[in-house]
C-alpha cells in the first residue's frame, strides 16, 4: 500500500479527499485555460507561452492548497498526503485514531500524522423533527469515518505491519520546477 502498488489492486481502497477542493481546481484550471485560449485569440502562441507560467503557477498553488491532501486506506495500511508530505504505514504501526480539528493517527514512533484531506470535527446534520423521528438521528460523516478506520485497523492482519516512511511528492515537486524554469526562461525572453 505505501508505495500505491496495493491500491491499484485492492478492491477494499477507500480515499477520503476534500471534494471542495476539487470542485476548486476544476474551476480555476477552467479560468486557466479560457486566460490561455484568449492570450492565443488576442495575440499569439509565443505570447500565450510567455504568459502561460503565471496561470499555471497559479493553478499549481490552488491544487496544493485546496486538493492534493488525501487519506488512503487499504487492508494492509495508510498513506496520509498534506500538501506535499506523504507518510505511509501499516495498521500495526497505528495505536490510535483520533479527531482534534482534523483526522489524526497516533503512531508507534510516539509521532502524529494529521490527516488535512481527511474529514474534520463537524456538527451534526440538521434534521426536521419529523427525519428524526423517522430515521433517528444522523451520525457526522467524519464519526462515521473514525468508525470505519477504527474497524480497518482492528480487523487488519499481523502482516500489516509496513515501516512507518514520509517522503516528498515528487510529480508536485517536479511540477513546480518546470513551471519556475519556464518563468524564468518567459522573464529572460521578454527582456532580451
Amino acid at each position: 500500500m505505501a508505495d500505491g502498488r496495493a491500491a491499484r489492486t485492492d478492491p477494499d481502497v477507500r480515499t477520503l479527499r476534500p471534494i471542495g477542493g476539487l470542485a476548486l481546481v476544476c474551476a480555476v484550471a477552467v479560468l486557466v485555460l479560457l486566460l490561455l485560449v484568449d492570450a492565443v485569440v488576442r495575440g499569439s502562441w509565443a505570447q500565450m507561452l510567455l504568459l502561460a507560467p503565471w496561470p499555471l503557477l497559479v493553478l499549481w498553488v490552488t491544487y496544493e492548497a485546496a486538493a492534493a491532501s488525501f487519506v488512503r486506506m487499504d487492508a494492509v495500511g495508510v498513506t496520509v498526503q498534506n500538501g506535499l508530505r506523504r507518510t505511509s504505514f501499516g495498521w500495526q504501526r497505528v495505536r490510535g485514531v483520533d479527531f482534534r480539528w482534523q483526522l489524526e493517527f497516533a503512531l508507534d514512533d510516539d509521532t502524529t500524522a494529521t490527516a488535512l484531506g481527511g474529514p474534520a470535527r463537524a456538527r451534526p446534520p440538521r434534521q426536521s423533527d419529523q427525519e428524526r423521528e423517522v430515521e433517528g438521528p444522523r451520525v457526522p460523516t467524519g464519526v462515521r469515518v473514525l468508525t470505519e478506520i477504527t474497524e480497518r485497523r482492528d480487523q487488519a492482519p499481523s502482516t500489516a505491519d509496513d515501516p512507518i516512511r514520509r517522503s516528498w511528492d515528487a510529480p508536485a515537486l517536479i511540477a513546480l520546477g518546470v513551471i519556475v524554469v519556464w518563468a524564468a526562461v518567459a522573464i529572460l525572453v521578454a527582456q532580451g
